[in-house]
């Protein structure tokens, strides 16, 4: 079989390729990223264009004939991780976690590690950034003993995967795969070849030998995983440990889940004893609330399929400049000018002279249309300087015509209101009843984002 050798310039930060030298990736705008690779393209002969022998184990299958009772669910003794994971780790499974330096990703890999090490069999923990003794002092200081948990420092995939064959571990945890790599690659570790090369072993093995990989991530500036997309289309979840580090909260969100459910958030909070999860983050959230505090409104957002009741608050100031500021923190920026936009247009506040700043308290981030009548509100309420019911919550998408839309899952959103002590909920008008109010609690069913104010913040 013939083969040639030739270049190709590859990105480190995207992963674009090209065929010629370029200072600027056109794709993602970094500078100087292109790296060259050599690769061997092989020529088949005629030989090689005969049919091969098809094995075994690739041999086709009818769709019935697929056995899917194989292998349970590995339970994590933590209820958030099995949470997002969607209901524990599926044996032969690769799982991608990926966050900003020091938010927790080593910190609740060995919490996770030791746990299934005495419930699930052999874990074998490698690092390519910390040797064996700091992990076993970050243990020691988090009173991890399980004699299960196996640590080793190495940065070679082929050593790894021997490793592998001579413990047979049920999980595997890498850390971090942009450390990682392989003899069959020339380029350096971190880089884009290297880390599909690695990738692609770590899944193969997975897949053969039905152990579980937690593959540790880096990510950019922009808050991706780094290096190339596939890395995220390999496995099988990919998971981001978010959190202000100004705060002791971190969440924990599933992007891709091809066993559970997409958008999923498990709650921690970083404690001296590593991270202990939030059984119920919507009291956790709300635990600081200032009662009658003008500028403030509770709105009822879904996480994936979880209520979560966050305190949204908003300050509005007269200007001193010609172009007032808009500042959020936590919500979408182009959400709070649309908002913004409806209150001028419709209800006739002046915002054009008015800074407006936006906070969801505890760091989290909301995104979801259910919180527009929440925003909104709280803007008001801050405009008027007169404060909102301390016992209402408020659930509603607002149209450009200051119209409320309707929103789904509002039965679980009712019922978290509930549990959380709250006697009325603001929600857009329904055309018919959908959803029975929990016992003690009562609705307020509003059309348009006039109504809403003149009930939750009425001007004397």
């Amino acid at each position: 079989m013939a083969t040639k050798t030739r270049s190709r310039w590859v990105c480190q930060e995207c992963g674009k390729q090209s065929l010629r030298y370029m200072g600027r990736c056109p794709s993602c705008g970094e500078f100087n990223t292109m790296v060259e690779e050599i690769i061997e393209v092989s020529r088949p002969g005629a030989r090689a264009m005969q049919p091969r022998v098809v094995l075994p184990n690739s041999a086709p299958q009818r769709l019935t004939e697929v056995n899917t009772e194989e292998g349970q669910r590995l339970l994590v003794p933590m209820g958030e991780f099995n949470r997002v994971l969607g209901g524990g780790i599926v044996p032969g499974s690769i799982i991608l976690i990926g966050g900003e330096p020091g938010i927790g990703k080593s910190t609740i890999l060995i919490q996770t590690s030791a746990a299934l090490a005495q419930t699930a069999g052999r874990v074998l923990y490698c690092s390519g950034e910390e040797s064996a003794r700091q992990i076993k002092m970050r243990a020691d200081r988090l009173k991890l003993e399980t004699d299960d948990l196996f640590l080793v420092t190495e940065t070679n995939i082929k050593t790894i995967l021997d490793h592998v064959y001579n413990i047979d571990p049920t999980v595997l945890v890498i850390d971090s795969i942009q450390t990682m790599y392989t003899d069959d690659s020339e380029s350096s570790p971190g880089s884009v070849s290297q880390v599909r090369e690695c990738a692609s072993r770590l899944q193969m093995l997975a897949k053969t030998s039905g152990v579980s990989v937690f593959l540790v991530g880096h990510v950019t500036k922009e808050g991706n995983i780094a290096g190339p997309r596939v890395l995220e289309h390999l496995v099988d979840t990919v998971l981001y440990l978010e959190g202000d580090p100004f705060q002791s909260y971190r969440l924990l969100r599933s992007v891709k889940n091809r066993f559970g459910a997409t958008s999923e958030v498990g709650v921690f909070e970083m404690t001296g004893m590593g991270m202990a999860e939030v059984p119920n983050p919507s009291e956790a959230f709300l635990a600081e609330r200032v009662v009658a505090a003008p500028g403030t409104a509770i709105a009822v957002t879904m996480e994936g399929t979880r209520p979560l009741l966050v305190e949204i608050q908003a300050l509005t100031s007269q200007t001193t400049f010609g172009n007032p500021r808009r500042t959020p923190n936590g919500v979408d920026y182009n959400r709070l000018l649309l908002i913004s936009a409806v209150l001028s247009k419709r209800l006739g506040l002046k915002l054009h002279e008015q800074d407006i700043f936006i906070n969801v308290v505890g760091g989290l981030n909301v995104d979801e249309p259910a919180s527009d009548l929440a925003m909104a509100v709280a803007l008001a309420s801050s405009y008027f300087n007169q404060p909102t019911p301390a016992d209402m919550a408020f659930v509603g998408e607002i149209g450009l015509s200051g119209e409320l839309r309707t929103v789904g899952q509002l039965a679980a959103r009712l019922a978290e209101a509930a549990k959380l002590g709250f006697k009325r909920v603001m929600t857009p008008r329904l055309r018919r009843k959908v959803v029975d109010a929990p016992k003690g609690l009562q609705l307020v069913e509003v059309r348009n984002i006039g109504e809403a104010l003149a009930i939750a913040v009425p001007k004397d």
